[in-house]
């Protein structure tokens, strides 16, 4: 990508957060991160609504970091809002999560995720995982085209 990504990462643990975005400026990357701290927040701002209305201010992400488990509407509900909008069904949607479940896996791709990454337990771990992440989804992959009016 020639000019930097837009990131939208849906994540509602305070410590997940700050690790990622401490991972984020440990490796130097240019893009910029929003956070969204939970479903309901993730899909204000997707598609536009209340806060997030200023497409200037908060535009659409190149791609979404999701975790799964949180309270109320859950990654897999944002998942398939997502991947059900054509507005915004072409964002590369990777879900970031602590669950090894085969059942949240299955369930994950069956709802249109592009990746499924176990969060890391160490610092380093997380570092390597987002240089990877910045590596393969913002360099080397062809993103989608953007959905035309």
């Amino acid at each position: 990508m020639a000019k930097p990504a837009h990131i939208l990462l849906v994540e509602d643990n305070r410590l997940d957060i700050e690790l990622t975005l401490d991972a984020f400026r440990e490796a130097r990357l240019g893009n910029s991160v929003h956070v969204a701290k939970n479903g309901v927040e993730a899909l204000d701002y997707l598609f536009g609504q209340n806060q997030y209305g200023d497409r200037e201010q908060y535009p659409l992400p190149d791609i979404i970091l999701l975790d799964l488990k949180m309270p109320g509407i859950d990654g897999f509900e944002v998942l398939r809002r997502v991947k059900a909008e054509p507005e915004v069904k072409r964002i590369p949607v990777i879900i970031l999560t602590s669950s090894r479940e085969e059942g949240d896996l299955a369930l994950s791709y069956d709802c249109g995720a592009n990746s499924y990454l176990v969060k890391p337990v160490s610092f380093e771990g997380f570092l390597r995982v987002v240089q990877q992440v910045q590596d393969y989804w913002l360099i080397l992959n062809m993103g989608p085209p953007k959905e035309q009016d």
